[in-house]
């Protein structure tokens, strides 16, 4: 298996869609820092082909695909094996409940010289390969098919990663020797030592069938050929009388036939006519129709003569007055008369209400004088008032006085103090203001109490004249509607007249639908009758009809009884003629018989003497029957004789065929040639792991096997010979490179149809090796890849190393994803 291509997406630390060609990168390293991603580059190339990975410890544990928080992982694998190009294609989604299962897996076989690059064209790869697998489950023989390898084995052999590098040094011997029979192919012996068993099987089968035919042929004699020829000739004779001797009884039979079918037609015909029989009740039936129509005749005049009064009373009723309108009349005389009560109750109130307003007016006009006499009482009291205050000022300023001085008013001087005025004065004059005032206020509140009762007088006799003239104007318009109009009793004798007229109509119009009923009813009756009697000509033509072919009288359409009278007369005579026929048919039938019998038993007497059952119809097929079966039995054993010759020569054939695949399964059932294949490969294993291990430890170790455990041979210690599970961690890895690198030089040589190691991928501690190891490490893989015809990969952090490698991809790793470039 030799890697091309690998795309993945959302794959462990690998988020963000990525992509490595391995397409021509024959010697490669994948660099970068630890942690970095190296390993599950390896890690995507083991799941794409066999779903799990050897680091997750468990093959279920398919979890460990998705990058954190990733929801789906993708992985593809282009790869090349024994020469035939194939892609393998895996899909991991997690789902809302957190559980992660394989969504999709496929295999699929390219055409020969596919291009990986097409994979970037947009094509998909079910327009481009032959599917192998499609399911998880599939997935696992396929892989196997085209890789060669089980996962166990890919990851000891080719893939060989970190912490199982030494699995293939330190397995069992037994699975080490499963590994090489995978490895050479070497369980096609085992395939072909069964199919030899099953050859030899079936050989001995065939030998036994063989046997059981020449059995069965050995019993067939020449006195037994001769004896089948005899009854075929036999048999022939009776072919041929029977073929001349068979169109008579067929026209016996014919005639047979023929004479009873006329038979069965004249006793046909006397059945048809006896059951030409009148049925009872037609005059009945006669009489119900016509006295269904003379009733509804007689209902359809009374339909009329309803009708026509009803039209009459229409008539009438429409020439009648409207009595909407003289209703309207009636209404306008009483809502005059009530107009008018009203008028002279709207008079009164017209006339009360002017006269409350006089009195009102009257009443107003007194308070107003009223006020104009307090407000001149009020006016004196002021000017009293005034007076009063002007003396008591100036009897104030006199205390102030000083004979002598000058006045404080006049600034003259005072020749001497004034008399002292009387103090009461003032008072009284305010008192008497006070009570003027409020003799003021009094009157005008008593005008304004009785103006206000005046103007609401006012405005209701403007209201009561108002509606007075309204009812006034309305008896006007009522008074010249009705000028010319029939007085209220006429009215009324007229709308008495005009509901006779409509309650007669009414009555009418019940008797038309009463007559129109009847009539309907009637009119129902002679369609029962009409269709009774229809039923009736009915069956007359059905029993007409059946006897038509006869030759029946016409009919007499008008008259039902007379028609079945003459039908049944009709019927009685023909019936003595049909009787009269039968007799002479009858004896024709007996004659037909007695000949066609003859004939047949002159057959039965020529098919007993041949030694054959008398057949009971069709002599001729069964004598022809008889001759082929003869025929076949004198042919059967003649090819018994044929067939004898021929078995024994098969017989011959099978019993070497047998022997040879006996012989062959017996030489492979003990399995010592597998064996010592199996020991021929492996001291050619230990050979050349021996070399490169010597070259790679100094001289100082070699590697042998002895009944399938290794050893190695410690040169610096005298030749010491000591299991592999003693060595250090750098010796064991020394010896595990050295058995893997033999296994991809050599093994292939062994084999050339066996599992394809067309490449080796080392992800184990080269930072374990000193310098003069690592160099002979580096020259032995650079001298591996030179020989081209395998690709060689490791995974190191090891400047050194990866610098001499010519073809690197370094893998490097930030917060959200790796990435991979390739250098070189």
């Amino acid at each position: 298996m030799r890697p091309l291509r690998l795309d993945l997406a959302g794959f462990t630390v690998f988020r963000d869609p990525t992509t490595i060609d391995f397409t021509d990168a024959d010697f490669f390293a994948l660099v970068g820092p630890t942690g970095s991603g190296k390993s599950t580059v390896l890690d995507a190339i083991c799941f794409a082909l066999y779903g799990t990975v050897p680091r997750w410890g468990d093959r279920r544990a398919i979890a460990s695909a998705l990058a954190p928080s990733a929801t789906e992982a993708r992985v593809r694998l282009a790869f090349e094996s024994a020469g035939a190009r194939y892609i393998a294609t895996r899909v991991v989604r997690r789902d809302g409940r957190g559980r992660v299962t394989t969504a999709a897996a496929g295999l699929q076989l390219m055409p020969p010289g596919f291009d990986v690059s097409k994979l970037d064209s947009g094509l998909s790869t079910e327009d481009l390969g032959e599917v192998l697998a499609g399911t998880p489950a599939e997935m696992e023989q396929a892989v196997l098919d085209a890789v060669g390898l089980p996962y166990e084995q890919f990851t000891t052999c080719v893939l060989l990663p970190q912490g199982e590098f030494a699995e293939f040094l330190h397995a069992k011997p037994a699975t080490r020797q499963q590994i090489l029979v995978n490895l050479l192919g070497l369980h096609v012996y085992e395939r072909v030592r069964e199919r030899a068993s099953t050859l030899a099987a079936t050989a001995e089968a065939q030998l036994a069938a063989v046997d059981r035919l020449l059995a069965d042929a050995a019993d067939c004699s020449d006195e037994d050929l001769a004896a089948a020829a005899a009854r075929v000739d036999e048999l022939r004779a009776l072919a041929a009388e029977v073929d001349a001797a068979a169109p008579k009884l067929a026209a016996a039979r014919h005639a047979v036939e023929s004479a009873r079918a006329t038979l069965a037609e004249i006793d046909a015909q006397a059945a048809r006519l006896r059951e030409v029989t009148p049925p009872a009740g037609l005059d009945a039936l006669t009489e119900a129709v016509a006295a269904a129509r003379t009733a509804a005749r007689d209902a359809r005049a009374q339909v009329t003569a309803a009708e026509e009064r009803e039209e009459k009373l229409r008539g009438e009723l429409a020439a009648a007055g409207d009595p909407a309108t003289l209703r309207a009349l009636l209404d306008a005389y009483a809502e005059r008369a009530a107009l008018a009560d009203q008028e002279a109750a709207f008079d009164a109130a017209v006339a009360a209400a002017e006269a409350e307003q006089t009195a009102a007016l009257t009443a107003l006009a007194s308070a107003r004088e009223q006020a104009d006499d307090a407000r001149q009482a009020l006016e004196a009291a002021r000017a009293a008032y005034q007076e009063a205050q002007a003396a008591d000022q100036a009897a104030a300023l006199r205390a102030h006085l000083v004979p002598g001085e000058p006045c404080p008013v006049c600034t003259q001087p005072v020749a001497s103090l004034p008399a002292v005025a009387h103090s009461s004065a003032l008072a009284e004059a305010e008192a008497a203001g006070k009570a003027a005032r409020a003799a003021l206020q009094q009157a005008e509140r008593l005008v304004a109490e009785r103006d206000a009762a005046a103007r609401d007088l006012d405005r209701a006799l403007a209201a009561a004249r108002a509606q007075r003239d309204q009812v006034a104007a309305r008896r006007a318009d009522l008074d010249a509607r009705l000028a010319g109009a029939p007085s209220p009793e006429a009215l009324r004798d007229e709308l008495a007249a005009i509901a006779a007229l409509g309650d007669d109509l009414a009555a009418a119009a019940t008797a038309v639908r009463t007559a129109r009923e009847a009539s309907r009813q009637a009119e129902a009756e002679v369609a029962r009758a009409e269709q009774r009697l229809h039923a009736a000509w009915r069956d007359f033509d059905a029993a007409r009809d059946a006897v038509a072919a006869l030759g029946p009288p016409e009919a007499d359409r008008a008259d039902l009884a007379a028609a079945w009278a003459t039908l049944a007369a009709w019927a009685a005579d023909r019936i003595a003629d049909r009787q009269a026929a039968r007799a002479a048919q009858v004896a024709s039938v007996d004659a037909a018989e007695a000949s066609a019998r003859s004939i047949a038993e002159d057959l039965a007497a020529r098919f007993s003497a041949a030694g054959l059952a008398p057949p009971e119809a069709d002599h001729a097929r069964a004598a022809a029957v008889a001759l082929e079966r003869a025929r076949a039995e004198h042919e059967r054993l003649a090819e018994r004789r044929v067939q004898a010759e021929r078995l024994r020569a098969q017989r011959a054939e099978h019993e070497r065929e047998a022997q040879v695949a006996k012989a062959l399964a017996g030489h492979l059932r003990a399995n010592n040639f597998e064996r010592w294949l199996l020991a021929e490969a492996l001291d050619l294993l230990v050979d050349g792991a021996s070399r490169i291990l010597r070259e790679l430890s100094g001289g100082q170790y070699e590697l042998v096997h002895d009944r399938g455990e290794f050893f190695v041979v410690d040169h610096h210690d005298a030749g010491l010979r000591r299991g592999v599970r003693t060595l250090s961690g750098g010796e064991t890895f020394q010896a595990s490179l050295s058995l893997a690198l033999a296994l991809s030089e050599q093994l292939s040589g062994l084999s050339s149809s066996a599992a394809s190691l067309e490449s080796i991928v080392l992800d184990e501690g080269f930072g374990t090796l000193d310098a003069a190891t690592l160099d002979a490490v580096a020259a032995t893989l650079e001298n591996l890849a030179a020989r081209g015809d395998r690709m060689v990969g490791v995974v190191t952090h090891v400047t050194a190393l990866a610098e001499r490698i010519p073809v690197r991809f370094e893998v490097r790793k930030d917060a959200r994803t790796a990435r991979v470039e390739r250098v070189g």
